[in-house]
């Protein structure tokens, strides 16, 4: 079901939820958490359906607050329209949506305080452009956790960067997230016989894949050895992640991704292996993420450290 309420206010927002609840049964009992998705105008659909796929594992309230940037200072009207979806229309959890313009818009932390659910952890996303501080900003202030993607930034690598030097316990970006299954890989195979420590590391990417130089700055963090990143200009089927090399006395250990979803083992005095390593989708890193609502130290300690270390290591190649 969705009701859409044009021109209105966060009060009438709230009391058409109440109604909505009392004529349908709707109820928000067992929501986990609040979910408030800042984003712009026509943005707002592949946010909202990444949250109700990931609402069948975390049920919440989802709070989406579109608004046009410049015009909270501009000199237009103050406009409220809000859209409430329900049952079917919203997975398992309840979306409200916030179109503001004008002096609505300029207050974003006053927009939704009145339609968090009580005593439930808040998670802020913001799936497109972030604040220069997301623990500073309006919607920030409020949030338990804060999820950035610096992919989805016009300079990926300016972007990291930037979130390292602003970085807050509670901050997270999906290029840390879209890193597990390379993660968990990369473990599994250091694991195993000979336990000889890694002399050197070297990691390739896409220029636009900040995943990349994360990775590079974990294994930098981890393995305490020589580290050195490769950047690559973006080309058809070339996007994020390449491959990984690690160098130890028996010889190289190559994890390459030269197939989309599909990267290639190769270890001395092996036979060569397939491993299913995909592009982790919208709705695959937002659960991810909600699955813990505590600050993530690891990858405050790779973003604050990690990538302090690369500096010098990192090329970017023609």
């Amino acid at each position: 079901m969705i009701v859409e309420l044009p021109d209105t206010t966060t009060s009438q927002v709230s009391k058409t939820l109440v109604k909505i609840r009392e004529d349908g049964g709707v109820v928000a009992l067992g929501r986990v958490l609040t979910l408030v998705i800042a984003t712009a105008p026509g943005a707002e659909e592949e946010a909202i359906e990444a949250a109700n796929d990931a609402s069948r594992e975390h049920p919440m309230r989802v709070i989406v607050v579109s608004t046009e940037p410049g015009t909270e200072t501009a000199a237009v009207a103050p406009r409220l329209d809000a859209e409430i979806r329900v049952g079917g229309d919203a997975g398992a959890s309840e979306v409200i949506i916030l179109r503001a313009s004008g002096d609505a818009a300029r207050d974003e932390e006053s927009l939704v305080m009145g339609l968090l659910l009580p005593d439930a952890p808040v998670v802020t996303w913001w799936p497109g452009a972030a604040p220069a501080v997301p623990g500073r900003s309006p919607l920030g202030r409020i949030a338990q956790r804060r999820i950035t993607d610096a992919s989805a930034q016009p300079d990926p690598q300016a972007a990291l960067h930037a979130l390292a030097d602003s970085y807050t316990p509670g901050d997270a970006d999906f290029a840390w997230t879209r890193l597990t299954l390379w993660r968990a890989q990369l473990a599994a195979v250091l694991d195993q016989p000979p336990y000889e420590p890694i002399t050197r590391v070297h990691v390739s990417g896409a220029i636009d894949s900040p995943s990349t130089t994360l990775l590079g700055a974990w294994l930098r963090l981890q393995l305490e050895c020589a580290t050195s990143v490769e950047l690559t200009p973006v080309e058809d089927g070339s996007h994020g992640i390449h491959g990984v090399q690690l160098e130890r006395p028996s010889g190289l250990i190559e994890l390459v991704r030269d197939v989309p979803g599909i990267a290639t083992l190769r270890q001395p005095n092996q036979p060569l292996h397939d491993v299913a390593l995909p592009r982790r989708s919208l709705r695959d890193c937002l659960a991810d993420e909600l699955r813990r609502l505590d600050p993530d130290e690891l990858y405050g300690e790779v973003i604050a450290k990690g990538l302090a270390l690369l500096d010098g290591a990192q090329e970017v190649t023609a």
